[in-house]
């Protein structure tokens, strides 16, 4: 690892002035998950590293009209909220899904959302839950979908001058239900195979509203409104399901790694979608368990 500069402003106009300053010689550091490790493989060398902790005001989650996560919120202090439980349980029970307590305990939702790997579990359930990104600058404020905030393999819509305040959650809709499902080809916490993340509404026995999103399927987190909007209006049934997975499934262009072939994917990602349908289908209906 080369040598850096740390700096822990005590604001965060010192720590935009600071991104403005330097752009691409300056990263931010949260939790540390992603970043330490691509300091020590060399992948990236900032000369300036900008510490966040000081920043208590986004270590925090409120609800008013929807849910607002502060971006230094950890995994495992969102898995184990209250608030989120009660308006986003998709999120709660995504985030009891990540690698260890040990990372969920150091790991933050806005450095998730900067890292931006694609197999990563949250992007995934934020893009169901319609949720918005706000970026802070020395210029101002700026919010950004989360199904439009990543542009490829590491790489978002952030700029070097900006960074990552909070996530808005939208009120879900009446007669909601939710799941999240991934496929782990060995250990828990390994990255997933593929994963999928259904957030759902049913209205007089039809489907008034879903948001499908998935995981480790490609170069960035997919959401794909035609699937979405081929269920609204029907009733819940397992063909119908079935037919919306297998249309997504066929309509994916997995990246090939260790953890599966572009054809190997395809046939868990159209399987997994199944599945969450079905399962957030029975919660919305306020049937529980698995």
């Amino acid at each position: 690892m080369k040598s850096f500069t740390y700096i822990e402003p005590e604001t965060v106009p010192e720590a935009l002035e600071l991104l403005a300053q330097h752009g691409d010689e300056a990263k931010l550091i949260a939790g540390g998950t992603a970043l330490v490790n691509f300091m020590k493989q060399g992948f990236i060398a900032p000369q300036i590293v900008v510490g966040l902790r000081r920043f208590k005001h986004m270590r925090e989650i409120s609800a008013s009209t929807g849910l607002k996560v502060g971006a230094l919120m950890t995994l495992n202090a969102i898995q184990h909220s209250p608030l989120v439980m009660d308006h986003a349980p998709l999120l709660a029970e995504t985030c009891s899904h990540v690698a260890t307590v040990r990372v969920r305990n150091m790991a933050t939702i806005g450095g998730a959302l900067a890292y931006a790997d694609p197999a990563l579990d949250t992007p995934p359930a934020l893009i169901a839950l319609d949720a918005r990104i706000k970026l802070l600058s020395r210029d101002g404020e700026r919010v950004v979908p989360a199904e439009n905030f990543f542009k490829g393999i590491f790489e978002t819509v952030t700029e070097p001058h900006e960074l990552i305040s909070e996530v808005e959650i939208p009120p879900q809709p009446p007669g909601s239900g939710s799941a999240f499902l991934k496929f782990l080809p060995a250990t828990h916490d390994d990255y997933a195979t593929v994963c999928v993340a259904v957030q759902l509404s049913i209205m007089d026995r039809r489907i008034s509203d879903v948001r499908i999103g998935l995981g480790a399927v490609g170069a960035t987190p997919v959401r794909y409104a035609s699937a979405d909007a081929s269920l609204r209006g029907i009733t819940p049934s397992a063909r119908a399901f079935d037919d919306v997975a297998r249309t997504i499934a066929g309509s994916l262009e997995p990246l090939e790694n260790l953890r599966g072939s572009s054809d190997y994917k395809r046939a868990m990602a159209a399987l997994f979608v199944r599945r969450a349908l079905q399962l957030a289908a029975k919660r919305a209906i306020g049937e529980t368990g698995p």
